[in-house]
């Protein structure tokens, strides 16, 4: 019971670091839930209940989707996903998190230097979708990664949260069929995900309350910070 109350508490908190940034929540979530159910386990069930956390914040968001550059994003990240999904039963994942971790400390590094900025634009997001999809698949998560693509969007807080929610819902749902598939969700996997995914759904109304608060230039200092934070934690805890 205690370990439930202890899941259910950091569920509900990751998600209202996700409802307020666009993402974070999974470096919060994974170490708790994979001490409780074992790695193997941890991924699949992460992936359900991000699918309530993820679709809350589209709900909560919904007004302000901006539907171009989330078409051109799953274009790629459809596809992709799928690839890194059917891989990720066999791979080790460290490396690449390690990889992705790096790119998001250099890319905060970029953002705030004076050096002439490449504008990707919306096109830009083809490339976006296809790495963090399969990246995405392959790793289990790569929520910072696609989050940093919507961020040079300069869109509005709600808008960012419910743009990138929208594609990461679709990602993780992709994910959902293929596990699925390979039998990697069993009962067990989809009444845990069940479980956290109520306590996202409140984290994630939660975030948005918080996002309400903020002016544009805090709300994009607490993303690159988030941005650091998540990539040193995923080269700090890779093997």
């Amino acid at each position: 019971m205690t370990e439930l109350i202890i899941l259910f508490a950091v569920s509900f908190l990751s998600a209202t670091i996700s409802g307020a940034v666009g993402f974070g929540g999974a470096v919060v979530l994974l170490p708790v839930l994979t001490s409780i159910v074992g790695v193997k386990s941890a991924v699949p069930i992460l992936t359900i209940g991000q699918i309530f956390g993820n679709a809350s914040r589209v709900w909560l968001g919904r007004h302000e989707l901006k539907w171009k550059p989330i078409i051109f994003f799953l274009l790629t990240a459809i596809p992709m996903t799928i690839l890194g999904s059917y891989l990720f039963a066999d791979i080790d994942s460290d490396k690449i998190k390690i990889g992705i971790g790096v790119f998001l400390i250099i890319l905060v590094i970029y953002r705030r230097t004076k050096i002439e900025k490449i504008e990707l634009g919306e096109s830009g997001m083809l490339l976006g979708g296809g790495l963090t999809g399969f990246l995405s698949g392959l790793a289990g998560s790569a929520g910072p990664l696609g989050a940093a693509f919507f961020l040079g969007l300069n869109l509005t807080a709600t808008a960012y949260v419910a743009s990138e929610a929208f594609t990461a819902l679709i990602m993780h749902l992709t994910k959902t069929i293929v596990y699925k598939k390979y039998s990697l969700i069993e009962q067990t996997e989809l009444y845990y995900g069940l479980f956290i995914g109520v306590a996202m759904m409140l984290g994630s109304w939660t975030g948005k309350k918080i996002i309400e608060k903020l002016n544009r230039d805090k709300f994009i200092l607490l993303v690159e910070i988030l941005l650091i934070i998540s990539g040193l934690q995923l080269i700090w805890t890779a093997k």
